[in-house]
């Protein structure tokens, strides 16, 4: 999907969000102050936004997504901020594109206990001084 930085597409995105989730938009329906409260959006953020003037504000986006209880990522795409090739990209990244050391990965998830990390950073040296299993090793 191209991206797309179509305020008012996003207006009408969100317009039909909120008003299947059963917020009346009519000028005097208050649904954008009740949305504003539910959301902990400022009330001047959801008219501005829904006034076609466009939304790129991460932290805005992220509330809405939580509000609306849709990902985050699917937001972040209607709003043309990011396009579906790119979430594609951060959820299933390729291999092999960054190294990294056994206590870099040990950081990375998240294991502070330092006798945990010491196996880890074990384990994984083991690992990887194993060489691969041959074929006739495999069938055997």
């Amino acid at each position: 999907m191209e991206r797309t930085t179509d305020p008012e597409r996003f207006a009408q995105w969100l317009r039909d969000q909120l008003t299947r989730r059963g917020y009346d938009l009519a000028p005097r329906g208050g649904g954008q102050s009740r949305f504003a409260e539910d959301s902990g959006i400022g009330r001047a953020t959801i008219s501005r936004i829904l006034a076609g003037q466009g939304a790129t504000d991460t932290r805005v986006l992220a509330q809405l997504a939580a509000a609306l209880q849709v990902p985050l990522g699917e937001v972040l795409v209607r709003a043309g901020i990011a396009t579906d090739e790119e979430l594609g990209r951060v959820a299933n990244p390729q291999p092999g594109a960054r190294r990294i050391t056994p206590e870099q990965a040990a950081d990375e998830l998240g294991i502070a206990d330092e006798q945990a990390r010491r196996l880890f950073v074990s384990m994984v040296e083991t690992l990887q001084r194993t060489p691969p299993p041959t074929e006739r090793s495999a069938e055997q």
